[in-house]
């Protein structure tokens, strides 16, 4: 006797998605089970920490979690990108005096209180007097007084103790050196053998690093790129245009940056994101004290609700869940906030403050005009039949009052959107006729609780099937609620 299939996990109730960090307080199988249960849409897999059998070993109890809870689960691979680094000091560490002088230079014998090695040959091409010099993340800070071919002596505004190989922030240039180190060539094999659906490009300076990784990806994964340097900023149209998605990765913002910047500029990501269709992602810091505490500070939750207000499609958890000592709870507390906003009666007036007007082609107008149809008529959720993704993406800029249940015949295309707005995805097989389409929509809406007799849907989809891109067709159906009758898929 064949084994009966899971139920399905149902829709859960918000829109914006929960990317939770995979890491030793994480890895248990049992863990992750309970952190999709408690709200967790996708999950990240930190490529700076952990080895390749901790990766793999992630990898396969997650798609094994998915088939168990009959749930399509994003997973996001997460590069580590080019990390800059001072030498190391005689012994161990030193300590820079407060407006004292202090030197960057080639010579590779140990620092002391007066220098210490920068084995970065390059940065000597770019840095220029009056730039400034982040180390430790930003807890010391070095102004530029003069540079030369093999020697940077800076003026020391933030003093304090330095010691072996801490990291070295360079905001106020454009580095020369690729996003992808040998590690991140590695890593990024791995991860798309392995079948990831995401992958975050760290340190994005130039679109030059998103066409290389493109090209190792091999048509494999979507592109996230992780906006977390200034010289990002100021290309962001082009590099969103040329990504899948994008980061708002505050962590490495915050340091090159002055804390009050940040704000806007995530605002700013996030808005030209939700303009271009590209899911945006909110990330670092979100529940920080919850590493230790099984509560949020106030601060916090308001962080969170910030981040759903203005629309983001995702928000992150990072050590949090990957290290702390509450990861279910920090989980439960993320998808607590996220659906007490969007519970706000000011909630969708909020999110189309910023307006997203469609391009002239006949999927956009079509995917606005399901938004318009959900606010005018009492709508159950938009199905939308794809392929690839695209038309999911499309209706999900709008940010419609409704969800949106993406029935796709593609695995590759249910996982990935598992980071978009809104958007449940239920694998099925593929369609052939307008009346198979039609049947199949109601049948998965009452199956997947979308909608109970005398709701209506709101069908989209393209003609012919199976064609990308031929978004042309909108179909508004009341569900019967004998749509299940003698049907098993």
């Amino acid at each position: 006797m064949a084994k009966a299939a899971p139920a399905q996990l149902g829709p859960r109730g918000r829109k914006v998605k929960i990317l939770a960090t995979v890491g030793p307080a994480s890895r248990d199988k049992d863990m992750l089970r309970k952190l999709v249960l408690a709200g967790a849409d996708a999950f990240r897999l930190n490529m700076s920490h952990g080895e390749h059998d901790d990766h793999r070993s992630s990898f396969k109890a997650i798609r094994e979690l998915e088939a168990e809870l009959n749930r399509p689960i994003g997973i996001f691979c997460d590069l580590q990108g080019p990390k800059l680094r001072v030498g190391k000091f005689k012994d161990g560490q030193a300590v820079i005096r407060h407006s004292g002088h202090f030197t960057l230079d080639k010579n590779p014998e140990p620092g002391d209180e007066t220098r210490v090695e920068l084995p970065h040959p390059e940065l000597f091409e770019v840095l220029e007097k009056g730039q400034r010099l982040l180390i430790n993340d930003g807890k010391i800070r070095l102004k530029v007084l003069k540079a030369e071919p093999d020697s940077i002596l800076c003026s020391a505004e933030v003093g304090g103790v330095i010691s072996d190989r801490k990291g070295l922030n360079v905001p106020d240039a454009e580095v020369p050196i690729p996003a992808l180190t040998t590690k991140d060539r590695k890593d990024l094999s791995f991860a798309i053998e392995e079948g990831a659906d995401w992958i975050g490009l760290s340190f994005v300076q130039r679109p030059e690093d998103l066409a290389e990784a493109r090209r190792l990806m091999g048509g494999r994964g979507a592109l996230c790129a992780k906006i977390e340097k200034p010289s990002a900023v100021k290309r962001l149209d082009e590099l969103l245009e040329l990504s899948d998605g994008v980061m708002v990765a505050r962590g490495d913002l915050g340091v090159e940056l002055l804390p009050e910047e940040v704000p806007p500029l995530q605002k700013r990501i996030v808005n030209t994101a939700r303009t271009l269709g590209k899911p945006v992602i909110v990330a670092t810091q979100m529940l920080e004290s919850m590493i230790e505490s099984p509560a949020p500070t106030r601060a916090e939750v308001s962080d969170v609700a910030n981040a759903v207000y203005d629309g983001a499609d995702a928000v992150m958890l990072s050590a949090e869940t990957a290290a702390g000592e509450w990861p279910e709870e920090a989980v439960t507390v993320m998808d607590r906030i996220s659906a007490q906003v969007e519970k706000d009666p000011a909630y969708n007036e909020r999110i189309h403050f910023h307006e997203t007007l469609p391009d002239s082609t006949t999927a956009d107008a079509l995917s606005h005009a399901c938004m318009t149809i959900a606010e005018t008529v009492p709508i159950a959720a938009i199905t939308v039949f794809t392929g690839s993704g695209s038309t999911a993406r499309r209706v999900a800029r709008e940010r419609p009052s409704v969800p949106v249940m993406v029935l796709t015949p593609s695995m590759t295309t249910a996982r990935r959107v598992a980071l978009l707005w809104g958007a449940h995805a239920v694998p099925t097989k593929d369609i052939g006729s307008f009346e198979e389409m039609i049947a199949k929509g109601k049948r998965m809406a009452l199956r997947h609780g979308f909608g109970e007799a005398g709701a209506k849907l709101i069908a989209l989809a393209g003609v012919p099937f199976g064609t990308p891109g031929s978004t042309n067709l909108l179909h508004v159906v009341t569900l019967t609620g004998n749509e299940l009758d003698g049907h098993s898929a």
